[in-house]
């Protein structure tokens, strides 16, 4: 195969070899994004593939490294993902680099575009922060590049390796749970709205009202949020202005995290659980049976989501063909414990 050169690409592109040199290595010198597009389109067209010759080098060598971006360091559920890339990565011969965005797009926009520059850095796993002014063009650049990646979300309108859970399936078989042991006011307590994993949840929860009698209204649908603080917050807001005979007898929330800072936000407001309203999570964190009432949820297998998003991205990196994306679902298992209580007996 013929060499491409970047001279190449900026005459056929009609720019500098430095804005090309630019648009690779993601300087931060100022260029237009349709200059960028225009860029990225010729090194798509030549097949151009700027880290393939740092690979050929680095064949053999111990060195070899992944990073991973997750959303949130002091979540043990990201936390158990990180060992499982870091157990079969290492098996594999390779490091693993682990930073977090803190759940801010801008943040994890800079860390891809680090790793993706880092000469020793051969793929990345993202745990992608989804707003909804949040721009993908980090993500189209890396497949332009043909760098591989692995999402931990499915992000709309990229074509990429996922792996993630069955969260449809998941939430029906919770509130089915509910509706069977006599509850018929259950609210979802949702995370961001633009998240694939919450709009999952969303149709799962409403999926498992369109099996049976009971309707489901569009204010059994909340959103809160899904990091403690703004979780409590608004949970608070939302019984504020309630009274007892309105409140929800159940809530299945987005996720563990969610679910604490609402079972925290109930004690403030001296509503029991599960005497009063009984609480579902979501991820079985380590300490999801150590909250104040250990928490009945839905067990994700977190540390095989890391292993098997590991295992996709070393297969992509040492393939010498590109590869079509895998998209990996994971079942669930449900785990009761004593934040439910049973109404028809």
């Amino acid at each position: 195969m013929k060499k491409i050169i970047i001279s190449e690409i900026a005459k056929k592109a009609g720019v500098s070899k430095g804005t090309v040199s630019a648009v690779i290595n993601n300087n931060k010198i100022a260029v237009e994004s349709s200059t960028r597009n225009q860029i990225l389109e010729v090194m798509k067209e030549l097949n151009f593939h700027p880290r393939e010759s740092v690979r050929n080098l680095k064949s053999g060598r111990q060195d070899k490294s992944i990073g991973i971006i997750i959303k949130d360091l002091n979540y043990p559920f990201y936390t158990s993902i990180a060992l499982g890339v870091k157990e079969y990565a290492n098996s594999k011969g390779y490091s693993v680099i682990i930073t977090s965005s803190d759940d801010d797009h801008e943040c994890e926009k800079k860390f891809s575009h680090l790793f993706a520059t880092k000469k020793d850095i051969e793929g990345m796993i993202i745990a992608p922060v989804v707003e909804g002014t949040a721009e993908i063009e980090h993500l189209f650049k890396l497949k332009l590049i043909s760098y591989p990646f692995v999402l931990l979300e499915e992000v709309k309108g990229i074509q990429a390796n996922v792996v993630s859970i069955d969260n449809i399936r998941s939430m029906k078989k919770a509130v089915k749970y509910l509706i069977d042991i006599g509850h018929k006011r259950i609210v979802h307590f949702a995370g961001h709205p633009q998240s694939s994993h919450t709009q999952e949840r969303i149709w799962g929860f409403r999926h498992a009202f369109s099996e049976i009698s009971m309707i489901l209204h569009n204010d059994m649908i909340v959103y809160v949020g899904s990091r403690y603080e703004e979780s409590f917050c608004n949970t608070i807001e939302y019984f504020k202005n309630k009274s007892r005979e309105d409140y929800p007898t159940a809530i299945v929330c987005f996720n563990d995290q969610q679910a604490l800072a609402v079972m925290a936000a109930l004690k403030e407001l001296r509503i029991q659980v599960p005497n009063d309203i009984s609480i579902i999570g979501n991820d079985d964190i380590d300490y999801a049976k150590m909250y104040p009432v250990p928490l009945t949820t839905i067990r994700a297998p977190q540390h095989e989501i890391g292993r098997r998003a590991a295992e996709i991205l070393i297969r992509n990196i040492e393939s010498s063909t590109l590869l079509p994306p895998e998209h990996i679902i994971l079942e669930t298992e449900f785990i009761i414990r004593e934040s439910t209580k049973v109404l028809n007996v």
